[in-house]
């Protein structure tokens, strides 16, 4: 709870300074419709100790990933994060929440975003990677752009594979520069074939890996597709410690990777803020949306760092911007590099060998069922099943006997009802496994 000093002076005198007669006048802009007629039907005061208690009761009706067996996914992954990396965060040549303006002052700040950089790059398999975008959902919607100012065409093929939210937020920034998404419908068997929607006038062609419903599938031929068309492979990534495991889409043929970064130093934390990926090859660079650090040396011959490329609507007018990014997610790309740096190379690649071999302990366990069935033939740390029931009413009575039993499918995409997207991690016990398996039982 924050504590705001301001007296009833302070407030008169700040309304004063602007002219507002009061509080109220500062809310004119907003249609009355949309404004409460009167106060909500809560307590008029309270002490600080009562508003806590009251708040924490409130909290406690909550089923956190936090205080029960999770397994949800769907994007947003619950991993153990080092103590290390809090404290390394806050350091005090580090800790900035934004992005530097006058960037070769912060030295610190440019340093680890070098490396951010270098292992983002390292991951996906690509040439360069920038200094981090929002989130996953933004940075795909931004590969979609980049793609269509490099081919100079308009249509975008869209896998059913890809993330119903990064799929939503791709037809919203498309509309309105004039981009056609061609979406395929959702690829809950992993059984698409993209290569037939490609034609003279498409731009890319954007694929998730591992897929929204789990799949794992080689995109080297789709690539191949791809450039002979003249289009791009954008490659997706929403688990990033799946690269840990997996051949990078840059191997694949990919022309731009993104990803979500969460899963790195990050935690759950009611949707954000996240932190997005981007790394594509050389010759495109000048094409990549948000900011691009280097390494140099100064006159001394010091080793030093820049800020090599910056794409930003204020520096040119709006309609001709590269991007209309203004910002990176500096904490949160600084809590991923900790988190990668502390495991290292080895350390991610078990990680995520502990991942998979998580998921397919439950992926046996639930397939135990009766009338549960894995879909999925591959999978990295999620996989989806098929109930005999739907799954959301499925879910809430798992919850209610305090398990956190995946995502039902329908509540991104209405009509697959039956199908549940199921998530393990590191932080999944043999205890937790055996007693969704033994409530899933009960259940359906």
């Amino acid at each position: 709870m924050r504590y705001l000093p301001l007296t009833g002076a302070d407030r008169a005198a700040m309304l004063g300074a602007i002219g507002a007669a009061g509080v109220d006048d500062l809310f004119c802009d907003v249609p009355a419709a949309a404004r409460l007629a009167g106060p909500l039907d809560l307590p008029a005061h309270q002490g600080e100790m009562e508003v806590e208690r009251a708040f924490a009761t409130l909290a406690q009706k909550n089923l956190t990933p936090a205080c029960a067996p999770s397994f949800l996914g769907a994007g947003a992954y619950r991993h153990h994060i080092p103590a290390a990396v809090d404290h390394l965060i806050q350091r005090g040549e580090f800790l900035t929440s934004y992005t530097p303006y006058q960037p070769e002052v912060s030295q610190g700040t440019l340093q680890y975003l070098f490396e951010f950089q270098t292992q983002v790059a390292l991951l996906t398999g690509m040439e360069v990677a920038n200094a981090s975008l929002y989130d996953g959902a933004t940075a795909c919607a931004e590969a979609m752009t980049m793609a269509a100012r490099i081919a100079k065409r308009n249509k975008v093929v869209v896998s059913g594979g890809l993330h119903p939210h990064w799929r939503e937020t791709m037809a919203t920034n498309g509309r309105f520069i004039g981009l056609v998404l061609d979406a395929a419908p959702p690829d809950w068997q992993g059984a698409e074939d993209l290569a037939g929607r490609i034609d003279e006038t498409t731009a890319c062609v954007v694929v998730q890996y591992p897929s929204f419903f789990g799949h794992i599938r080689d995109y080297a031929a789709l690539a191949e597709a791809c450039h002979a068309r003249g289009a791009l492979l954008v490659v997706a990534v929403a688990e990033i410690v799946a690269l840990g495991a997996l051949e990078p889409p840059g191997a694949m043929g990919a022309d731009i990777v993104v990803a979500e970064g969460q899963s790195l130093g990050n935690p759950l934390n009611f949707g954000g803020p996240y932190v997005g990926l981007m790394a594509t090859r050389e010759s495109y660079v000048r094409q990549m949306p948000g900011r691009l650090v280097g390494q140099t040396a100064d006159s001394d011959g010091r080793r030093g760092y820049v800020l090599t490329l910056s794409t930003r609507e204020q520096h040119i007018r709006r309609e001709k911007a590269t991007s209309n990014i203004c910002t990176n997610s500096g904490l949160c790309a600084l809590a991923f590099t900790m988190h990668l740096t502390l495991l290292g190379e080895a350390g991610l690649a078990r990680l995520a060998r502990l991942n998979h071999a998580a998921a397919i302990a439950l992926a046996d366990r639930l397939a135990a069922v009766p009338g549960v069935q894995v879909v999925n033939r591959t999978f990295f740390n999620e996989f989806t099943l098929r109930l005999p029931r739907p799954a959301a009413p499925a879910v809430e009575a798992l919850a209610a006997r305090g398990i956190l039993g995946g995502v039902p499918v329908s509540r991104l995409l209405p009509g697959l009802d039956d199908l549940l997207l199921v998530a393990a991690t590191e932080t999944n016990s043999e205890a937790d496994m055996d007693a969704f398996a033994a409530a899933l039982k009960e259940v359906l």
